[in-house]
């Protein structure tokens, strides 16, 4: 599993010297004023939350879904209980019976395979992809975070590239069995597991950058380093992995609540076993060491 960081020392510049005005709000061009969730997006989005996060709840899906947590707590494995999760999702959302779904042979596109694990496996792939943009489409609708990048910088509603990154996520979502509902349950076993493994409060976490990406900074030189991330990215806890997708490395103090996934939960299923999928919003960032 991850490291845990509990210390200010993985930072280049210690947050703890940071002043009032380092500590600036989610900007309402980045956010919605609704979500699906217990905190508001100003909120969960900000630098207070990720510096004393607390648990994210969607609306509905513990409840809705409160069988399948108490059928997974008696299971001492963890790998026991991902087949189990996958089992239900199968079961629930009727994924191997694409008639149930009102999918027929007949159809045009066979889209009974647009499920969760595509989700997550296109996302790996290509994070500008349709199923990226399914994904990021879910982390607007349920945590109100707007995307900041899709194949290119978004920056207003409506215009071009905004437009193409609303078609992918339509052709994503297209002709499936209630995807983006799949996509809260796959979160919330990730919380699930990542409660059960014991991961606190924070993870720390690596991403590689180039340096002519279009990041977009919410600080003054000199100051703390507040960068605004896309609503969803890809992390890795090796440092190692992280440099070979660019040449400078970030290091990441996540909350664990805004742990989408990572690609231990489903052993086997997924490339790697040190990626993880992180809700954006506002982040104090440094250079590793």
């Amino acid at each position: 599993m991850a490291e845990i960081a509990n210390s200010s020392s993985a930072y280049d510049k210690d947050p703890g010297l940071c002043r009032a005005s380092d500590n600036p709000r989610l900007p309402r061009w980045a956010r919605l004023p609704i979500n699906r969730c217990n905190l508001p997006a100003d909120i969960l989005g900000g630098l207070s939350f990720q510096r004393g996060p607390c648990p994210l709840v969607i609306d509905g899906v513990a409840e809705l879904h409160a069988d399948l947590f108490a059928a997974l707590d008696p299971i001492a494995a963890a790998g026991d209980r991902s087949r189990r999760f996958e089992d239900y999702m199968t079961v629930h959302f009727r994924l191997d019976r694409p008639e149930d779904m009102g999918l027929t042979s007949q159809a045009q596109l066979d889209r009974s395979r647009a499920t969760w694990l595509r989700v997550l496996r296109g996302w790996h792939f290509d994070a500008g992809g349709r199923e990226a943009a399914v994904l990021k489409g879910w982390v607007e609708s349920r945590f109100g975070l707007l995307p900041r990048h899709h194949r290119e910088a978004l920056r207003t509603p409506g215009d071009a590239a905004w437009l193409r990154y609303e078609e992918d996520r339509g052709r994503g979502l297209y002709g499936t069995s209630a995807l983006e509902a799949q996509l809260d349950l796959v979160y919330a076993f990730t919380q699930y597991e990542c409660a059960r493994a014991g991961l606190g409060s924070h993870v720390t976490l690596f991403r590689g950058i180039n340096r002519g990406d279009a990041y977009e900074r919410l600080s003054d030189p000199g100051t703390c380093e507040i960068w605004l991330m896309n609503n969803v990215g890809s992390y890795s806890t090796c440092r190692e992995r992280a440099g070979e997708f660019g040449d400078e490395i970030l290091q990441v103090r996540v909350p664990v609540a805004k742990v989408f996934c990572h690609s231990g939960i489903f052993p086997g299923r997924l490339q790697g076993e040190d990626e993880y999928i992180v809700i954006g919003g506002l982040y104090e960032v440094g250079l590793a060491r």
